[in-house]
This record gives structure tokens, sequence and C-alpha cells, in this order.
């Protein structure tokens, strides 16, 4: 029998410090050639988050590349680990109240893949026309919708909306969420920080993603969110799998 053709991944990001904020506390990594994608959102204010994002990209970035899924998301997951570490030690010799980043990771190879997460930063698909959450938010507002006291429409408006349950350098122990997943030939993928998400509809997010070029792609979901005042830091990262 023939095997099927290997998948292609072509890729573009963008990063954009939003119409408020000073300085951008996102920071993200896009590495195609080593099946590898983050977006990390800093916490703690610019002297703090943006330090913690851009460890976090720059730690994951020189991770030995493996051609066994397992093996390099086991690296993936030390590695954060490892960060979450030096955050916390860092936060106590700063002596500031709190230092940290949300994380999301897409990693793939071939046709498999696995999300890993903290926060609520997030990961989407789009596959067929349909766009859905591959990632679910470890934050308060999610958890007052997954109880059944807010709607999808009241979450995206809550004052609380910012407050996240889990992230790196909050604990000592970081815990990490994951989700596998098998990519087919079309699926477009999308690896985005909250500016976005709160910001931009799902539908309109993906209208957006049905488009074919992903470096217009991230170009339109960043001046998606600026035309609606971009309150935070916006930062997105489109995979398309051919």
């Amino acid at each position: 029998m023939p095997t099927a053709p290997e998948l292609q991944y072509l890729s573009a990001s963008y990063s954009h410090v939003g119409m408020v904020r000073q300085v951008n506390e996102d920071a993200c990594l896009e590495l195609p050639e080593s099946g590898l994608w983050v977006v990390a959102d800093g916490m703690g204010g610019h002297a703090a988050g943006d330090y913690v994002s851009s460890l976090i990209v720059d730690s994951l970035r020189r991770i030995p590349w493996s051609p066994s899924l397992p093996v390099y998301s086991n690296a993936v997951r030390a590695e954060l680990a490892q960060v979450n570490s030096v955050v916390r030690d860092q936060t106590q010799l700063r002596g500031v109240a709190m230092m940290g980043s949300t994380v999301v990771v897409l990693a793939v190879r071939g046709n498999q893949g696995i999300c890993l997460w903290a926060g609520d930063s997030r990961l989407y698909r789009l596959r067929g026309g349909q766009l859905s959450g591959i990632s679910r938010d470890h934050s308060y507002v999610q958890e007052l919708v997954d109880s059944g006291l807010l709607s999808d429409a009241e979450a995206r408006l809550h004052p609380r909306g910012n407050i996240v349950t889990r992230a790196l350098g909050v604990d000592d122990q970081l815990e990490l969420e994951s989700a596998s997943l098998q990519v087919l030939p079309g699926d477009t993928y999308l690896l985005c920080s909250d500016g976005l998400n709160k910001t931009a509809e799902d539908h309109e997010i993906r209208d957006v993603l049905c488009h074919h070029d992903a470096y217009a792609m991230v170009r339109s979901l960043i001046h998606l969110g600026l035309t609606r005042g971009a309150p935070d830091n916006i930062t997105a990262i489109v995979i398309k799998a051919c």
C-alpha cells in the first residue's frame, strides 16, 4: 500500500503591544523546522512579566530536536518545570509579589501533535470550516462557565476575566494540562494570548482562518484586535498543515 505523504507545516507569527500597554509582556516562538510553536503571556508588571515570557521561549528554543514526539514533549515539560523553579527563585530574590506567565505549546511530529498549556493562552483548530478550542482556560471565569453560573457571552465581559487559576511561576510545582492531536491535511491551528480572544469573537477568528496565507492571517487577527482598542498585548501564531 502507498504511504500517506509527510505533512508539511507552514506558519507565521505576530505580536503587538496593543493600544494601552507600554510594554509587550507576550512572547512567542515559531520553529516549524522543529515542529514547535509557543505563546507565553507574562504577568506581574513589565519588570517581571516580559522577563518570564522571554525566559520561557528562550529556554524552549534550546531543546534538542528528537524524532520522537513523546521524548520531545517530555523534554518540553522538563524545561518548563525548570523555568518554573527559576522564576520562583527570582520572585524571592527580587522581593516582588508575583512573577509568572501563561503558556501554550503545540509540538508535532508527522500527523501527531500534543498541546501543553497552563493558563488562558489558547490553541484553536480550524477543520472543515469549523473552529474548535483544543485548550481550555484555567481561569476564574471559565470555572463559572463550567459550573453553569455564567454564559460564554457574559464571561467575555466579566470584570474578573483576567484572573487565571494556573500559570508558570505561581506555584512551586508547575501543573500542565495536555491534549493529544491527530493532524489532518488542511487543518489550521492558532495559538494566541488572551488579548486576541477577548477582543475578537470566535466566528471572526474562524472567518480569518479560512484564508490561505498564514502571514496575512496573523496580520488580520492583530488588526482585528487593534480595531477593538486592544487594551492588552496581542500575540498570534497560525500554523497550516498541508
